[in-house]
């Protein structure tokens, strides 16, 4: 493969250099936000070599290359089109002015706790190996190796809000370091921590005639997303008024006492209020909706990720493991997500277009790991019928595993590695975790081989 030649041949393909505003990528796709994403002319660019598929969302225009392809092709693009290449930070706000509020709210939210998924996890998997090593006996249950395990697992929710503190300050505009103090300030040993302690009464303090509950916000996640959001309002206020010979001095002083008091006195119960609404509802519909609202949810799943907003469910998540322990939303998403996989296999073994197999088998692949825009907008989407009968086998494998109480203790992953954060919770959880995923994948690959779908699309 000639990286240059594609690079060169892309250029003109994208609407020319005047319509490139910033490029990036990641691990398999050029990401490019173009003035006018019209002017792309998709279909073109779908049979350069290389090319596994080409689409627009979220405010960027991405192709597909895979993983080793993209970064050699970036380099010869980025040569091609020398100042349009922009650094990550720049080329995530100019991804932002072209959203929609809803996308952008969506997409800030995933910045905020995407970098955040490696310590939810491990800390998934930490609980999972203590509760073995008790139901076991492999140690006894004071041995010093379950002390620290116990330690080592709980630490990340315990501390969760200074790690939202430091993620959404770096959102929001604010100082990071300052972000992380303001969660340090609400998970402080002075303030009760709820985290496994519902029925402990916090002492109550007189704040110039304000009883005040000195209630902490261990494993929070609403409250503190509200403290930082305003935490950065004033200090970027501060910033523009306060001279920059005592800038250093005053604007992280008055920011931080202004934003601690006004998250004790007034952000922290209203934000706690928000979180728990959230949770009951939410709950709500699990218990009542049951199978039903598995099969909505695992079917529409799929119409969500192509917006984008899928990314704001972190938030959730988060949300539902800090007040219920568990995270039953995480198996509705990972059987659409598998249903994708076993639509892309049919049309793996149906197509006889050689360009689409050849994307189609990796794609599932990817898919089954939890990666499935490849798949969605590669294959699955671009022919339409298997898309719909990707919703199926979604709908159906999302009612199985809510109608037997499927639930992980972490979120991040789906497909075949959320095995390591549903293995955790039980022999019969992983079991039925298994079968919703057969479930979704022959019913997406039966619907997709009865549906069938036309070349030409």
């Amino acid at each position: 493969m000639n990286y240059h030649e594609v690079a060169k041949q892309l250029i003109p393909l994208i609407g020319g250099k005047e319509n490139l505003i910033s490029a990036t990528h990641c691990a398999t796709r050029l990401r490019l936000v173009l003035k006018e994403d019209e002017k792309a002319d998709k279909a073109a660019i779908e049979n350069l070599d290389g090319v596994k598929g080409a689409f627009a969302t979220s405010g960027q225009f991405q192709i597909i290359f895979g993983t080793g392809i993209v970064n050699k092709v970036y380099e010869q693009f980025a040569a091609e089109t020398g100042g349009a290449v922009s650094e990550t930070q720049d080329h995530q706000e100019a991804v932002k002015k072209k959203m929609n509020p809803l996308a952008r709210f969506a997409k800030t939210l995933s910045n905020i706790f995407v970098p955040i998924i490696p310590a939810i996890v491990a800390s998934g998997l930490l609980m999972g190996l203590l509760g073995m090593m008790k139901t076991f006996k492999w140690v006894p249950d004071d041995h010093a190796l379950i002390i620290f395990l116990d330690m080592f697992s709980s630490a990340a929710f315990i501390i969760l809000p200074i790690l939202i503190g430091y993620s959404a300050a770096k959102e929001f505009g604010g100082t990071p370091y300052l972000g992380a103090v303001i969660g340090g300030i609400m998970t402080h040993p002075l303030l009760l921590n709820p985290w496994g302690l519902a029925n402990a009464k916090p002492d109550v303090v007189n704040f110039f005639g304000l009883n005040v509950d000195m209630i902490g916000y261990q494993g929070t996640v609403v409250p503190v997303l509200l403290a930082i959001y305003v935490m950065s309002k004033i200090e970027r206020g501060l910033r523009k008024i306060v001279p920059s010979a005592i800038d250093l001095l005053v604007t992280p002083f008055v920011t931080v006492i202004a934003t601690g008091l006004v998250t004790l006195l007034a952000i922290g119960p209203l934000g706690t209020l928000v979180g728990d609404g959230i949770t009951t509802a939410l709950n709500f519909i699990y218990n009542h909706g049951g199978a039903v609202a598995g099969l909505i949810f695992g079917g529409l799943y799929s119409s969500i990720v192509i917006t984008g907003v899928q990314h704001s469910f972190h938030a959730i998540e988060a949300n539902l493991l800090a007040d219920v322990g568990v995270n039953y939303l995480l198996p509705i998403w990972s059987m659409a997500n598998i249903a994708q996989a076993g639509a892309g296999l049919a049309v793996f073994f149906k197509t006889k277009n050689k360009k689409t197999k050849e994307i189609a088998l990796p794609a599932t692949i990817s898919a089954l790991l939890g990666i499935t825009e490849p798949i969605i907008f590669g294959v699955n989407l671009k022919y339409r019928k298997p898309f719909i009968a990707a919703a199926v086998g979604g709908a159906l494998g999302g009612a199985y595993v809510v109608f037997m109480n499927v639930v992980t203790n972490a979120y991040g992953l789906t497909g075949i590695p959320m095995l390591a954060i549903v293995a955790p919770l039980g022999t019969a959880n992983i079991i039925n975790y298994i079968v919703g995923i057969a479930i979704a994948m022959v019913g997406a690959f039966v619907a997709t081989w009865i549906i069938g779908f036309k070349e030409q699309e």
